[in-house]
């Protein structure tokens, strides 16, 4: 009953965002929004939305299951095999991406998994520039965009393939940017059974790396749990369990900003959003029933394989090689 609840409270949530992003869009869209569409499709609008919720419920499957967010899954293969424009792709990738991020990060909090000390100034940082990184894309040709798309994905191909996880750290001594913000905690964690205290270093450099962060996750649309954890991790020393929970409330704050600038250009169509949203997130509640019984591993590579095929057809089609 509880579960049930909560994926009826979930579906509200996802009706209620509709409604006030249709009064948004509706009043900022302009009326042959969806023109190239319509030329390059006979199908009825109708198929479109339908076809983006299997889509993006097969894509919130294997997000669960390779462990990536759905954002920069969605970007890269629906602005590559589906005829809609770039820059409302990335205003659908900005939303799916902060759908999720709304979803996971109150309970995070509650568990003490995020950690608010060390999410805000990051947050500060990354949702500014995120709200300039919106606006640098939404000024940027299409085909720019494309072939900046997909040498970033390919990057983050990279990143996912080279990158190493730390569960635990170490950090001998904080920073005295650290010390001056407080920036540690303690939480509890199962698996040792005990209490585990923990502090972070490099915070400098860490934050400055959240000035880049922030400009790709606005201009791309892409969400940025894939750069976040292994900053926060790798770079600064928090623990991964904390770094994931952090990251995953990061985009709430990040992604927010970011999708204003969307919604205020008219580049949020609700035809494209809600079904996307609802798919991702049915997708999602799948995924994790069935990631107990799959091969984390074998899992990881079909993604990588996914982004890798993706990128390399967003940055064919800016280069015209491929379109």
């Amino acid at each position: 009953m509880i579960k049930l609840n909560i994926k009826l409270l979930l579906f509200l949530l996802v009706i209620a965002c509709f409604f006030a992003i249709t009064s948004f869009a509706g009043a900022t869209t302009e009326p042959d929004a969806m023109a190239p569409v319509a030329a390059q499709s006979s199908m009825p609008w109708w198929a479109w939305p339908l076809i983006l919720f299997v889509v993006t419920f097969g894509l919130g499957i294997v997000a669960v299951l390779g462990g990536v967010g759905g954002g920069v899954l969605f970007v890269p293969i629906i602005g590559g095999f589906f005829p809609f424009h770039i820059d409302f792709v990335r205003g659908a990738g900005l939303l799916v991406a902060l759908a999720g991020a709304l979803a996971a990060g109150p309970g995070l909090l509650k568990k003490g998994m995020a950690d608010l000390r060390l999410a805000i100034p990051v947050a500060l940082i990354a949702s500014s520039c995120a709200i300039v990184g919106a606006m640098i894309g939404l000024a940027l040709p299409a085909k720019v965009v494309n072939i900046a798309l997909g040498g970033t994905i390919l990057g983050i191909v990279a990143i996912m393939l080279m990158a190493k996880k730390s569960e635990f750290p170490e950090v001998p001594k904080p920073d005295n940017l650290s010390t001056a913000l407080r920036i540690s905690g303690v939480y509890y964690e199962p698996s040792l059974g005990e209490n585990v205290n923990w502090q972070i270093h490099r915070t400098p450099q860490g934050l400055a790396t959240f000035i880049i962060i922030g400009v790709m996750a606005g201009m791309f649309g892409l969400g940025a749990g894939w750069a976040n954890v292994p900053v926060l991790n790798l770079m600064m020393g928090a623990p991964l369990k904390v770094s994931v929970a952090t990251s995953k409330f990061l985009l709430s704050i990040t992604d927010t900003s970011a999708a204003w600038i969307y919604i205020n250009n008219g580049a949020v169509l609700p035809m494209m959003v809600v079904p996307s949203i609802i798919g991702i997130m049915l997708g999602s509640i799948v995924g994790v029933k069935i990631l107990a019984k799959t091969k984390p591993a074998a899992i990881r590579y079909m993604v990588i394989g996914l982004l890798l095929f993706a990128g390399l057809r967003a940055l064919l089609k800016g280069l015209g090689i491929w379109n």
